[in-house]
């Protein structure tokens, strides 16, 4: 396009720099490279048998456990999105993760709410509608707090628990792409709908139908099963079928639009068992049970004070008599039972020892658990109004601090303005000094001159008399 090529390629055909067909020719060219980097992305479709075998079967969850746990976490994500307002477009982005993720990893592993809420965040930086943590934290801390209908606190981004939450969420943000292989890139079906739909010429009523039905599809496994296009056909198909309205099946409609008629009747299939199934509950199966409340067994553990029982530890005098007394039944003066009665001793002691550990770490354990105890609200309150006056207080000072600044300037300007009037001042002085001496020097030169001319013009009278004199001498003479 640019010049003559060079190599194997013969330029028996192209345009030229000025052509007015080559931009034309580059947008194609454009178009055609990123659909070959598309699909060549877009691998990631699994078969039956495939999600049959998933991990989470390997770890001993049903079926019905695992489909559960898919409708719960999409749902979360589609509330939180909601809640974030986020477009439709992040929310499908993050459900398809979400399932990609499930495919490669167990559910009894990783949380279904730390891996929605990861997703969402990922998801909103992949579709350009970044959100920051505090937002996704505060959002899915919220939700928990209504569906586990536990009063709704405020998570302080000051305590223990929301730094974990966030070292959490990037944590596993990281696994996300891990097991992507940083290739997240997605295609939705709903782009296609408006297209197909056109196509058909069906009434405007099926295009709202159609795209309620895809954004209920997200919360199954079709977007790892099949393809985007296949998922629009299925999705016009149901929407068409609900509203009675006939398609063109001679020739059939989905070859246009390189579908086959098994995957619309299965994706279809799929549809109609979901909306048979009741509300998703979550349904605890990870080993990691940390959430976003103050709720979990862990954290309370943490927060109540532990009962300091320590138990009485004996002299070694009494364990030794104890001991003694224990054994009645041996001969003191056999050494056999004099054996005996040293290992009896030795096991007393370290049995001692043992139980003054045990409440030395009782009582470190006591401690650090007071010093992470969740505050109450007063209190919370209290610390919050002593900041913002501690605030207040460090503003005013600043604000002392500016005008004493503002003063000085003010001061050093004038006096900065006082030494330049000296300064004009003085120069002006000089100015009048030099002009004076150049008058001065000028009076004096003017003397001189007329001196000089006064001498010049006796001079020339002088000899203009000699002259005239000699020529008389001359002319007498001759």
């Amino acid at each position: 396009m640019n010049g003559r090529l060079k190599g194997q390629i013969i330029d028996t055909r192209g345009l030229r720099k000025c052509d007015l067909l080559a931009p034309f020719l580059f947008v194609l060219v454009v178009d055609v490279f990123g659909l070959m980097i598309y699909t060549a992305i877009d691998t990631f479709y699994l078969t039956d048998e495939q999600l049959k075998n998933s991990p989470s079967r390997k770890d001993g969850i049903d079926e019905a456990t695992e489909t559960t746990l898919r409708i719960y976490g999409c749902d979360l994500i589609q509330e939180a999105g909601i809640l974030l307002k986020l477009p439709q477009a992040v929310m499908a982005t993050g459900q398809v993760l979400f399932h990609r993720f499930y495919c490669k990893k167990s559910f009894a592993r990783f949380n279904v709410k730390k891996v929605a809420s990861s997703c969402v965040w990922l998801a909103s930086k992949l579709e350009e509608n970044p959100r920051k943590a505090r937002q996704v934290i505060i959002v899915f801390h919220r939700m928990e707090c209504r569906r586990e209908d536990l009063p709704i606190e405020f998570l302080d981004p000051t305590l223990k628990k929301y730094a974990d939450l966030k070292t959490e969420l990037s944590r596993t943000e990281r696994h996300i792409l891990k097991e992507m292989g940083f290739i997240c890139h997605v295609e939705h079906p709903h782009k296609f709908i408006s297209n197909y739909l056109a196509t058909l010429g069906t009434p405007p009523e099926l295009r709202q139908e159609a795209w309620n039905l895809a954004n209920d599809s997200l919360r199954t496994t079709l977007c790892v099963r099949f393809k985007s296009e296949v998922v629009a056909c299925g999705v016009v198909y149901a929407a068409a079928r609900r509203f009675q309205v006939p398609l063109p099946e001679n020739p059939p409609w989905w070859k246009a639009f390189d579908a086959e008629k098994s995957g619309i009747d299965e994706v279809c299939r799929v549809l109609a068992h979901l909306y048979t199934l009741p509300k998703a509950q979550y349904i605890a199966v990870c080993k990691d049970g940390d959430s976003f409340t103050f709720s979990n067994k862990s954290w309370d553990s943490q927060s109540l004070p532990v009962t300091k029982e320590v138990p009485q530890s004996s002299p070694t005098a009494n364990d030794d008599a104890s001991v003694v007394k224990a054994t009645p039944g041996t001969n003191p003066e056999s050494g056999g039972s004099k054996d005996e009665m040293l290992k009896l001793a030795l096991n007393k002691l370290k049995e001692s020892k043992k139980s003054d550990d045990e409440s030395k770490s009782l009582t470190l354990e006591a401690t650090t658990r007071e010093e992470f105890m969740p505050k109450s609200k007063s209190d919370r309150r209290a610390e919050i109004g002593e900041r913002n006056k501690e605030r207040e207080r460090d503003r005013d000072r600043e604000r002392e601090r500016e005008r004493d600044r503002t003063k000085s300037r003010d001061r050093d300007r004038g006096r900065d303005s006082d030494r330049e009037r000296e300064r004009e001042d003085a120069d002006r002085d000089k100015g009048k000094d030099r002009a004076h001496r150049s008058k001065d020097r000028g009076k004096e030169l003017g003397g001189h001159l007329e001196k000089s001319r006064h001498h010049s013009s006796r001079d020339r009278d002088y000899h203009s008399s000699s002259y005239s004199s000699r020529d008389k001498d001359r002319h007498r003479h001759h």
